[in-house]
């Protein structure tokens, strides 16, 4: 056991001037007294009970004033050790955000299902530091590599389309996310990249960015998000809002290519049951167990003598109490 605060056991030096105070009192103090002739009677029959059971109240206040000086200055136990495993993975998730994200033949429609499972996948892995890039028409980092997995949450959970231009540059999110990763040292990185459409906009060819990817030795797995032949699809008309059946299109072969050249794997999914088992696969594919070196675990302690504070204070009124109807 040590202490956090030790400089604060100095306070003991109170209840050792409170003591020194009170037996002051008791031997040489100014008392109320009479004079009587002889102390025989007195002497013959000893001390009372009662007359030491006055001083235990005094001893209570002692012991409790002792137990919180302890206590606040912050007890603690290192006794133990703990070994743990941990994962050794960097993990950035590049999502499509373009318009087309809103198409219906996922429940309720395929970013608010990326979104929900993509958030599972977070909460499986506590030991991975995670990022988040979106891309439309250009891309940008929604949330940098984290372990703080409630902020990468609340992030993924605010992603939406409409924040950047339309259309889907896949080399461009691709890109950004590598460059999430340029510093790391992880012994895996990887980039999750789902999208539901045709590469049409961005500077950089997804071709280009999985080249990137290799030289830096980031794998990459992508995943594309759709239904085969038409999914219903919002369309805003002079009458209002409209559900349209509209053609899926995916490109399969540049995404099977990205993922062949970095040593990922190409998924479709095709509803949200579909989607959920492709993010256990992957869940299940990146495993690399890195041991941490055993670490002290501390326990509190300053619990118990607060309660043992509390109970000398609880006892010493009881006892004023029943000393004051004695006779």
């Amino acid at each position: 056991m040590f202490f956090e605060y030790p400089g604060l056991l100095w306070l003991l030096a109170l209840p050792l001037l409170l003591v020194a105070h009170y037996l002051w009192q008791e031997l040489g103090g100014r008392r109320p007294h009479m004079r009587v002739s002889s102390l025989q009677p007195w002497l013959a029959g000893g001390r009372s009970t009662l007359a030491w059971l006055r001083h235990l109240p005094f001893i209570l206040r002692i012991a409790a004033l002792c137990l919180i000086i302890v206590a606040i200055a912050r007890p603690r136990s290192s006794t133990e050790t703990e070994k743990v495993d941990t994962e050794g993975i960097d993990i950035v998730f590049a999502m499509d955000v373009s318009t087309s994200m809103l198409a219906r033949d996922f429940t309720p429609d395929r970013i608010s299902a990326a979104k929900d499972i993509a958030v599972e996948f977070i909460a499986q892995r506590p030991s991975d530091r995670m990022g988040i890039v979106v891309f439309a028409g250009e891309s940008y980092t929604q949330c940098p590599l984290t372990t703080d997995r409630a902020t990468l949450i609340n992030l993924m959970k605010d992603v939406q389309t409409d924040l950047i231009e339309d259309g889907t540059a896949i080399g461009n999110g691709l890109a950004t996310a590598i460059a999430r990763m340029m510093d790391s040292d992880a012994k895996s990185r990887v980039v999750i990249l789902l999208t539901d459409g045709v590469n049409n906009r961005g500077e950089i060819a997804p071709a280009t960015a999985a080249e990137i990817a290799r030289t830096y030795g980031v794998r990459v797995y992508t995943i594309g998000l759709g239904t085969q032949g038409e999914a219903p699809y919002p369309v805003m008309t002079p009458w209002g809002v409209e559900v349209r059946n509209m053609p899926v299109e995916i490109d399969e072969d540049l995404l099977k290519s990205v993922a062949e050249a970095t040593g990922g794997r190409y998924f479709r999914a095709t509803d949200n049951t579909k989607l959920a088992e492709i993010y256990s696969e992957i869940n299940q594919m990146e495993k690399v167990r890195t041991t941490v070196d055993s670490f002290p675990v501390y326990k509190e302690l300053f619990g118990k003598y607060a309660l043992w504070a509390l109970v000398c204070l609880l006892l010493e009124l009881v006892l004023k109490l029943l000393l004051r109807r004695l006779p």
